[in-house]
């Protein structure tokens, strides 16, 4: 084991691709944006990727990866199955975090709001833009739940290829969140770790900017 930290300490690297000093944008959504841009530019991996964060009724938190499938003027949209351990937990209580990290221009963003339904055709619209494997996988997947084998689910596959040979309507459980935030950081990595971290709190109809210490 202290070998293997040994190792860890040694493997530091410093960050030097860039450097937020003075930001004009004063509309959080249009300088994510310009990240977002930068990261698709820069050929970095699943910029679309972003760690969610939600809470359970007694308190605990649970983070998984998810992905990013529309980006709007109001927030931030993902898919996922309704009755899952997120939804539930999204049922309870609609405060969720998010983080984008994009290793390849040393940036983070780290959003922090509430979470709604979209309106059904929205989600309608997106679904059918799915593969068909992804389509019959929403309906043979009781996402979260415990399941005795692999096989059973290729099971479950396998009988709803079955139901819906031609068009596979959207599960009435599955379908889209709109994260609607009401805090932002901007986080570009600096040499010797003072960072730079730029945040944006949202105070009625407008957002109050201010820098805060790596």
């Amino acid at each position: 084991m202290s070998d293997h930290l040994d190792k860890t300490r040694n493997d530091r690297r410093d960050f030097e691709k860039g450097k937020l000093e003075e930001i004009r944008e004063k509309d959080p959504m249009k300088l994510f944006h310009s990240f977002y841009q930068d990261a698709h530019e820069n050929s970095c991996a699943d910029p679309h990727a972003m760690v969610l964060s939600t809470v359970s009724a007694d308190g605990q938190p649970s983070a998984r990866v998810v992905y990013m499938r529309e980006l709007l003027e109001e927030g931030f949209i993902f898919y996922t199955n309704y009755l899952s351990k997120k939804g539930s937990h999204i049922e309870g209580n609609k405060k969720v975090s998010s983080l984008f990290y994009w290793d390849c221009i040393e940036r983070q963003v780290r959003v922090e709001g509430t979470v709604e339904k979209v309106d059904d055709q929205i989600s309608e619209d997106y679904f059918a833009s799915r593969p068909r494997i992804s389509q019959i996988g929403a309906w043979a997947s009781e996402q979260s739940s415990e399941i005795d084998s692999r096989a059973s689910l290729e099971e479950r596959v396998a009988f709803f290829e079955e139901k819906y040979p031609d068009v596979v309507p959207r599960p009435p459980h599955w379908g889209g969140y709109l994260i609607v935030p009401h805090y932002f950081e901007f986080w570009q990595g600096r040499l010797g770790r003072l960072h730079d971290r730029i945040c944006f709190q949202k105070e009625g109809d407008d957002w109050k900017i201010f820098r805060i210490s790596p």
